[in-house]
Formats: structure tokens, sequence, C-alpha cells
């Protein structure tokens, strides 16, 4: 049997984070993920963050990873920040940039495969160098102790032997549930996040969103777009795409079900976010049926070869870094030669094929998962024997008002893992009380950990102030006196600590309602908002034609079996199912695996594990 140190179970974000922090420490550690690659497996929506807390440290990216902000992995940073109310064609816009500056050294759009990716080569290095490493395509299946020894059992590898365990399995970790360690998540402990990848080249969204080459915008949405639900839509900008998306209270959905891609085309049918992601679309024109049939083939292979040729080069066109790249490189003579050149494809394609150009929007993935809601599922001990959970797997993400983050807490999280692990092979002590213990009082001081217990005065004071112009008589008499006392000065302090005191669970039923979320901002939007028309109304793909765009290894061996068929939970999965794998047949409801993004929306009443290692969704973008 083979013998480590550490296993990591989890190739995410916070998973590489705990091999890099263990790797540099001179420990050796072997990170297990089941994706076929790291990286292909993991979604966000994304920002990561890197905080300068005013009290206590956090563990950031650039402090893990020295050349993070040189080699620039990430899409670009955030550097304004807006909520938008929406009623049809209104919208009423606050600008909240500096609540998302507040305690930020920076934030940046990420795209997780990209992301992931960069991660892995910094850590795969260092832990070679203590003869540990990273396996991909490994679903781990058991732990078991036996014999003063910890045994990792997975579906692919003769088992392994460690001495402790990083858990970082995500969400749906499957790690707490053979364990013990805790329960499922329950819908109202989780928001259910779906999301597209819209493309769009740098240059023009550089100009669209008025932003510099190394400027981004993030865009949240509340009002009628949330289609009576609590949580919002957000749109990101990335270097040459945009992520569009929607985060929603599960137990909303739950209550009054709808499709969740519904959810996401409300959004892009928005005017405002549907003018914001246009562009200019090449469209196939109709072949002569009357040629041969070996003609119109060579016409269609021609076209789609066309089509590719002119969308590459009108991308490196637009990007001011591989202009420059390819005239430094001697493909083309200057700008001008390659404008030149784009031109002379786009008459080809008109003039000999008879295609047409369109205002539409180009779609590239789709993809949706659950996100914990830290305020109410976060493990208060967030360990079990010598296990250490940590990120999503400790249901540590970070939802306050505006305020979403899950990344940079997973980071955090993992290296105080690291180090608790750190600390134990040095003793040689992996007990509950020294290990686990240490690891939870650790996470106890993490500035993120009071974040997801109390609500920060200043913060809020940053808000209020943004929304200053928000008239009062807006607002539901019943929240009146709040919001009175937390508009003064003189009271908010006050208005905050008796908040706190009370706690999270006492005053979010009263916060987190469909009041706060649907009526005020449609209302604001209403009186408000300025009128926003959209130049053309976009072609929003089917549920089916974007599960067909995903890519999938299906296994033959099912990793979902429906528990209970016949129940109400069950039955609301075959709307709430992101990809519509669940339908109803006589004797109750039935899942199809073919199309599972393996999201575990449908976790509570399913017996639920991820797929064998390297089978299921291979995200492209994520």
């Amino acid at each position: 049997m083979e013998k480590y140190d550490v296993a990591i179970i989890g190739g995410g974000s916070a998973g590489l984070a705990a091999l890099k922090r263990l790797s540099t420490l001179g420990k050796q550690a072997v990170l297990f993920e089941a994706g076929e690659k790291i990286g292909s497996k993991n979604i966000s929506g994304g920002i990561l963050y890197s905080k300068k807390p005013k009290k206590g440290k956090t563990h950031n990216v650039e402090d893990i990873y020295e050349n993070f902000l040189t080699d620039k992995p990430y899409e670009r940073r955030i550097t304004k920040y807006v909520l938008h109310a929406t009623s049809k064609d209104k919208v009423f816009s606050i600008d909240l940039t500096a609540a998302h500056e507040y305690e930020a050294n920076f934030g940046c759009s990420v795209l997780m495969n990209k992301l992931n990716q960069w991660f892995l080569q910094q850590a795969q290095e260092a832990a070679e160098k203590q003869g540990g490493g990273i396996v991909s395509g490994v679903h781990v299946k058991d732990i078991r102790w036996e014999a003063g020894q910890t045994i990792v059992q997975t579906n692919e590898l003769d088992e392994v032997a460690v001495k402790a365990i990083i858990a970082a399995d995500g969400v749906n970790s499957e790690i707490a549930y053979m364990t013990g360690a805790r329960q499922k998540f329950s819908p109202s402990q989780l928001y259910q996040g779906v999301k597209v990848v819209v493309k769009l080249p740098e240059g023009i969204m550089n100009e669209r969103f008025s932003m510099g080459e190394d400027e981004g915008a993030a865009h949240l949405f509340a009002g009628d777009v949330t289609l009576d639900h609590i949580g919002g839509g957000f749109l990101y900008t990335n270097r040459d795409t945009l992520s569009v998306g929607a985060v929603y209270h599960l137990d909303s959905l739950l209550e009054t079900p709808v499709e969740p891609y519904e959810l996401v085309n409300a959004l892009l049918r928005n005017p405002m976010v549907s003018d914001l992601i246009r562009d200019e679309v090449p469209v196939r024109g109709e072949i002569d049926k009357n040629l041969a049939k070996e003609e119109q083939m060579r016409i269609r292979f021609a076209v789609t070869k066309m089509i590719k040729t002119w969308t590459e080069m009108r991308e490196a066109y637009h990007s001011k870094s591989e202009r420059d790249r390819l005239v430094r490189e001697g493909k083309y003579a200057s700008p001008e030669e390659m404008e030149a050149q784009l031109s002379s494809i786009r008459d080809q394609m008109t003039t000999k094929y008879g295609m047409k150009f369109e205002t539409d929007y180009v779609e590239a993935e789709y993809s949706a998962k659950l996100v914990p809601d830290g305020k109410r599922c976060r493990m208060e001990r967030p360990y079990f024997k010598n296990i250490l959970f940590s990120g999503d797997a400790a249901g540590r993400g970070i939802f306050v008002g505006p305020r979403i983050e899950g990344l940079n807490v997973g980071i955090d999280d993992a290296v105080r893992a690291a180090d608790a692990v750190a600390r134990a092979l040095d003793k040689d002590n992996f007990d509950e009380s020294y290990l686990g213990q240490y690891y939870s009082q650790s996470v106890g001081e993490s500035p993120y950990t009071h974040d997801l217990k109390s609500i920060d005065k200043d913060y809020l004071k940053i808000f209020l102030d943004a929304a200053k112009d928000v008239p009062k008589d807006i607002i539901n008499s019943k929240y009146g006196m709040v919001v009175k006392m937390m508009s003064s000065k003189t009271l908010r302090s006050f208005a905050v600590g008796f908040a706190n005191i009370l706690g999270y669970e006492k005053i979010l039923p009263v916060i987190e309602t469909v009041e706060t979320y649907v009526k005020v901002p449609t209302e604001l939007a209403e009186r408000l908002g300025k009128s926003v028309s959209a130049s053309y109304t976009p072609t929003i793909p089917s549920i089916a034609q974007r599960v067909a765009k995903l890519k999938f290894n299906d296994d033959s061996i099912p990793h979902i079996r429906v528990l209970k068929p016949t129940s109400e939970f069950m039955k609301k999965m075959t709307i709430l199912c992101p990809t519509r794998c669940y339908l109803m047949e006589k004797n109750g409801v039935m899942i199809q695996h073919e199309g599972c993004v393996e999201c575990g929306t449908c976790a509570e009443e399913t017996e639920w594990s991820h797929p064998r290692g390297e089978k299921g969704i291979n995200y492209q973008f994520g």
C-alpha cells in the first residue's frame, strides 16, 4: 500500500491552495481530483478577492502564489461595481464600487478552468519536490480507519494510507456524507447558481463598458428579473467573454418552482443586459438543394471553415495584445493589413456564400452549481477525526447583501488547514483535540468567520451612503424604524450592535424576503428608473441546445439514485433540475443521467455522489 503524509480531496482552488501551502512547508501531500483534468469540474460566478481586513489576517491568493499578479491567470481587475433595480424596460442604478473596494486589495473576474490550470502548474511543481503530486481522474469512494492508519479507497487506484486528510470536495462533499461529519445541507442553507458564458471580443467590450484593458465591471440585478424569487442576477466582464447568471435561494425556488434556465433567460431578455451582450453574428445562407449532394457538402464545410477563420481573426484583431503579437511575429505587416483581410473574408462570406450578419449574442457555455450560505450552514466544527473541511465543503460562502465571496474564503480556509496539518505532522499527533480543534480555532479567528456571524457597521454605512437617494416611503412600513436607525450616524452603531446581539438567525427572515429582493427594487425602477431600449431581441438557445454544447464523458454506472420517487421534493426536481434530467413516470419521478452537470440540486432526497474518475461533465470555461 502506498503511503503519503496527507491526502487532499478535490482539485478546486481550495484543494490546490492546500497542496501548494503544504509543499511550501516541506510536507508531502497527494491531491485526488475526480475530473479528467484539473478545472474541468469547477465553476464560479465569479470574482476572486484579495482582502486587507481591519482586524485579523486573511491568506490571499497572491500570498500563496507569488507570481499571481505578474502572470495574470485571472480575466480582469474589477474597477466598477453597480447594483441595478429593474422593472420591464426601466433600470435604476446604484454605484457600489466603494463597497466592492472595502477592505480589498483587489477583486478580479475569473474563469475556473483557466485559473485552476494555472494553480495546478504552481502547486504540482512544489508538490513533486516533496514526493507528492496531483492525480486526476480519481474518485474517492470510501475512507476507513484501521490498525492506526487512515485508508483512502478510490474507484480507480489501489488503496492509499495517509496520516491526515483535507476535504475540499465542494458543497456536495461526499467525504462529509460518508464519514458522518455533517448532514447534507438543506435547501434553506443553499443558493442555486446558473450561469452562461457569452462571447464578446475584447476591444468591443472595452468600448461598450467604457473600460481600459486592465479594467473590469461587475453588475448585479434585482427586481422583476428575479421572477418573484429571493436572489438576483449578475454580469461580470472577463477578458473576451461575459459571465451572466442568476443566484437564488433554493428554498425560494422550491416554494414557487421555475426552471433555473428561465431565470437566466429573464436576465438576458432585460433590455439593458441584451444590449450589453450584443454582437455581430454570421448567419448561414440557404444552400441550393438542386446541387449535387457532394457539392452541398463541400459548400457546408467551406462555410464552417470560413466562419471559424473570420471569428478567430476578428477576436485577434479586437485584442491589442494579440494584434501586436501577430504583427511582431510577422504574420501581418500591420493592423491595417489584418483589418483589410478581415474585410475581404467578410465580403466572400456575403457574396460567394450568401451569408448575412445580424445583431444577436453568442452563448458559449451553460453551467450550474449549488452555493452554501455560510450565514446559515457553516460547520461549527469543520473537522472529523483527522479530516479537515475547507471552503464550500465546510459551508463557508459569504452572501451579505450585494457582497458575494467564496473563492477567497476557500483559499484562506485551505491555508489554515495546511498549517494545522503541518503542525500535526511535526508532532506526529493527529487527534481531534490537537489537529481538529487547532484548525477550528484558526478558522474561527478568520475575518471571514466574523463576517459570517455579524454585521459590519462600516460596510453597512458605505452601502447606505450609496443608496441615499432611495425614497424612504418605498420601504415597507414595518422596516421604517430599522431604516431610520441604520441611516442615522448617531443611532447606527446602537442598531447594528443590537442586530448582532439578536444574530443572523433572527434578522435574516426579516431582511431576505420577496419584499427586499423583488418589490422594493421593482418599485424603485418604476419610479426613478430610466427607460432602456434594446436594438434587437436575443435568440436564446433552448435547454436542449445548451446541453448539446456541453462536453460529457458518460458513465455507464449511474451516480444518482432516486430514494423517494413520489415525494413533493422530487416532483419539483422535474422543474428545478438545471438540465431537466428528471421526468414524471406513472410510478413517480425518474432520472435520465444524460446531461447531468453534477450540481447537486437533487441531493437531499437522492443517493448522490460524483461520477467515477474522468466521467461526467467537463467544463471548458467554468
